[in-house]
């Protein structure tokens, strides 16, 4: 069996956040002086994580959000950041660096729903939810392929002699309605084979959970509204999931949500 957590980070607040323009791929906003407060939050909130892994989307917004994370971070400053274009925000065509009245005027003039509305040029909700697909399964694979390497050296410590269950649920059972993520008891059972750290966007996000709550069959919280999994998440909003692999089998990954859009930070 192979396990893993995953941390997922809404980037911190730019101008047109607060001014509710839309940026898209297009348009390449650096974080504003509260976005970068936010995002040295969020780091001070994770500082006790142990990551394995950080990926970041490589527009500016959450590559310096990421960089903000891992500053604070008392285990793995020096983590080299992968920047994915898997991780970008939905594009928005025609209607990026436009204020998203815009868009909402655009979808009522073509009788559509605002969330579902595809601009001239943009990207389709079906087309994220497959960036956002293809993204995880490459996560799946990776942390395959690492657990096999571990478990294939000679004298490889067994699952229990890993990282401290502090280093790698900790805040989350202060934070989280979930106190335990793992049904199985504690010990060795939460002791995980990677801990990825995803820094992207709200309506990437967005969909990706959908992907897991459609298409995984997700755990969620039990104290969570249907309203609360729709949103969008806030700047630096904190998701964290447990995964795990059966069999080593990528085919039926198992998803627990630990917490969604957490904000306590701020």
């Amino acid at each position: 069996m192979v396990r893993f957590g995953l941390t997922v980070v809404r980037h911190g607040e730019t101008r047109y956040n607060k001014d509710k323009i839309l940026q898209g791929q297009g348009v390449d906003e650096p974080l504003s002086a509260t976005g970068f407060r936010q995002a040295d939050a969020a780091g001070l909130f994770l500082s006790n994580v142990k990551f394995t892994h950080v990926f970041s989307s490589d527009l500016l917004r959450a590559k310096q959000t990421a960089a903000a994370i891992l500053g604070k971070n008392k285990f793995c400053k020096d983590l080299e950041i992968k920047y994915d274009a898997r991780l970008r925000e939905r594009k928005y065509g025609v209607a990026e660096g436009r204020p998203l009245a815009d868009l909402k005027a655009m979808a009522k003039d073509a009788g559509e729903q605002c969330p579902s509305f595809t601009p001239s040029g943009g990207e389709t909700l079906d087309e994220v939810w497959e960036r956002a697909r293809d993204f995880f399964e490459f996560l799946c694979q990776l942390v395959v392929e690492l657990e096999q390497k571990e478990h294939g050296k000679p004298g490889a410590p067994g699952r229990s002699s890993g990282a401290s269950e502090e280093q790698f649920v900790f805040p989350w059972t202060n934070h989280c309605s979930e106190a335990e993520p793992s049904s199985e008891g504690s010990g060795s059972s939460t002791i995980l084979d990677a801990n990825i750290l995803v820094v992207s966007h709200g309506a990437y996000m967005r969909n990706w959970i959908g992907y897991f709550v459609s298409d995984l069959n997700c755990t969620l919280p039990a104290d969570l509204s249907k309203s609360q999994l729709s949103s969008v998440s806030p700047n630096t909003g904190v998701s964290h999931f447990i995964i795990t692999l059966e069999n080593r089998s990528l085919l039926n990954p198992k998803v627990t949500c630990v917490c969604l859009n957490q904000d306590s930070h701020l």
